[in-house]
């Protein structure tokens, strides 16, 4: 029975949970306030409130939380728009994690009685890494330009790798001789690039799985798998499993077009969105709780050690990011080039502008990979609850204020994306689409295959005509805009509605032929999801 009274209790908390991550989400969507800071704030409540408290276990979160919250992310970025911005990208992931990781340690190793420079930069690896899950949520509502977009997501991915792989030289330099910067570059290379070859191989083994991946259970089965076949396989080998998920993540999500059904991709991608939502809001609600164990452990600092660790930690992060920006982006474009490695040659990239790099010095909030690795430091680290305390600080400092302040700032410099000009690449991509259906089409019928009856193809040659002469009259429209907004034509909201209307009058009926005994309540889902698929295709027209 007391077995059954602890799986009830914990069935109660996750249901209070998920609740409260509904609630949460509601409200964001409503007031555009980041749900990580809501959550955060709702978890540090909950932790000061008499009762019991749900502890951090690092492990757990780094096995079974990060690489499927990375691996979604991978699938959502752009290899392409990655590469085009590599330098960039390079420059934050891993030599601004780097060199906060170093700067932190030192800053500790001069200013904070008693500590090590092996200790200050296992905080410094911890607290680099920003967490662009809030930036990027508050970003995408405000409207923040695509550049700016990827720039976060790329940072996101690949610097949490290099802040782990940074604090395992760390920790190990703990009871060695010391740090060695040599000795940390050499191992970081190794790591990372042992990292990319796993990446490379467990994205190649899914490929050779896509006839599994033509069924939508299938795809989806080994979809959830890979972020941890590809996590086990770099640790198992002594290199970055963290990064081995991106870059399994990145590859599969360039080739899921190619090597998936669309039926399969709308399963796989609803069953992320769902995986992605539980597992940041439980994660976000976790770090919340962690405020009184941390705090408690103070007891033995002098205020003033205290104080001066966290103006060490808080001061390189929010400081040393805009300095960095501002001064990579002054560099002569040839400098830059020797940053990036996989670089497209066919796009240069453009730097940065002042409301740019202001704006992206504003998205650095941390979040739980900083918990996560600050809490697998072992007893024997000097002043673990110390830099314990630090981190979580830091995780407050930029998840709360910079997080909460983001949105209104995108707003305030005026950062947002030319909605016209995504509408037009979009339909000049479908105009393309459409045009080789029909040269398709033309070569079919002077195939002249027995099986397929002239009609077929004529009637196919109206449908495909008719859409296409739908995405000129969109695409002039569009030329003649004057605005970064998309212009509304009465005519092309008059139809939109009207297929609306059209459609809800069929599920419609579908549902009194239902009611009547006259459908099966499985051909009914069938049906359905014809027209949901139909709603879908409408509202993004």
């Amino acid at each position: 029975m007391d077995l059954v009274h602890h799986v009830e209790e914990i069935l109660l908390f996750v249901l209070a949970a998920v609740a409260v991550m509904v609630a949460t989400r509601w409200v964001s969507r409503r007031t555009g306030l980041p749900s990580a800071a809501l959550l955060t704030i709702i978890g540090i409540v909950y932790a000061l409130l008499p009762g019991p408290n749900v502890h951090l276990n690092p492990d757990l979160i780094l096995t079974f939380v990060i690489p499927p919250l990375l691996y979604n992310a991978a699938l959502d970025s752009s290899l392409v728009d990655i590469r085009r911005n590599m330098r960039t990208v390079i420059s934050l992931s891993v030599l601004l994690v780097l060199s906060t990781a170093l700067l932190v340690g030192v800053g500790f190793h001069l200013w904070v009685a008693g500590a090590t420079l092996a200790a200050g930069v296992a905080l410094g690896a911890a607290i680099a890494p920003p967490d662009p899950v809030a930036a990027l949520a508050v970003g995408r509502r405000a409207g923040l330009p695509g550049n700016m977009i990827t720039l976060i997501q790329g940072e996101g991915l690949l610097n949490d790798a290099t802040a782990l792989t940074i604090l395992s030289v760390a920790v190990a330099s703990v009871d060695g001789e010391g740090f060695s910067f040599p000795t940390a570059v050499g191992q970081f290379v190794i790591s990372a690039a042992g990292g990319v070859v796993a990446g490379v191989i467990v994205a190649y083994l899914v490929r050779l799985l896509r006839h599994l991946r033509d069924d939508p259970i299938n795809a989806t089965a080994v979809s959830l798998a890979t972020p941890f076949a590809a996590y086990l396989l770099g640790e198992s080998v002594g290199v970055s499993g963290v990064l081995a998920v991106v870059v399994a993540g990145l590859i599969i999500g360039h080739d899921a077009p190619r090597y998936s059904s669309g039926a399969s991709r709308l399963q796989a991608g609803a069953v992320w969105r769902l995986v992605d939502f539980l597992l940041e809001g439980f994660v976000f609600l976790l770090i919340g709780q962690q405020l009184p164990d941390v705090v408690d452990r103070l007891h033995e600092y002098e205020t003033s050690t205290i104080w001066i660790a966290v103006g060490v930690s808080v001061g390189v992060v929010l400081l040393l990011r805009p300095l960095w920006l501002a001064l990579t982006q002054l560099l002569p474009r040839r400098m830059h080039s020797r940053l990036g490695g996989l670089v497209d040659e066919h796009h240069e990239e453009k730097a940065l502008n002042r409301t740019e790099v202001v704006a992206l010095s504003w998205a650095g909030t941390r979040g739980v990979i900083t918990l996560a690795a600050i809490f697998t430091l072992d007893d024997n680290v000097p002043d673990r609850d110390l830099l314990q305390f630090c981190a979580f600080v830091v995780v407050l400092v930029t998840l709360l204020g910079q997080g909460l302040t983001f949105a209104p700032l995108v707003r305030r410099l005026g950062l947002r994306a030319n909605k016209a000009d995504l509408a037009r690449e979009r339909n000049e991509a479908r105009s393309a689409a459409v045009k080789a259906a029909v040269e398709r089409l033309d070569e079919i019928q002077q195939e002249k295959h027995d099986h397929i009856e002239d009609r077929a193809i004529e009637n196919m040659r109206k449908q495909l005509t008719v859409r296409l002469e739908r995405y000129r009259r969109r695409l002039d429209l569009l030329e003649k805009a004057d605005s970064d907004e998309v212009p509304v034509s009465p005519q092309y909201e008059a139809a939109l509605a009207v297929r609306r209307e059209v459609i809800e009058a069929q599920r419609e009926e579908l549902l009194r032929w239902r009611d009547a005994g006259n459908l099966t309540d499985e051909g009914l889902r069938v049906l359905e999801r014809e027209l949901d698929h139909e709603e879908r295709l409408a509202e993004r027209s």
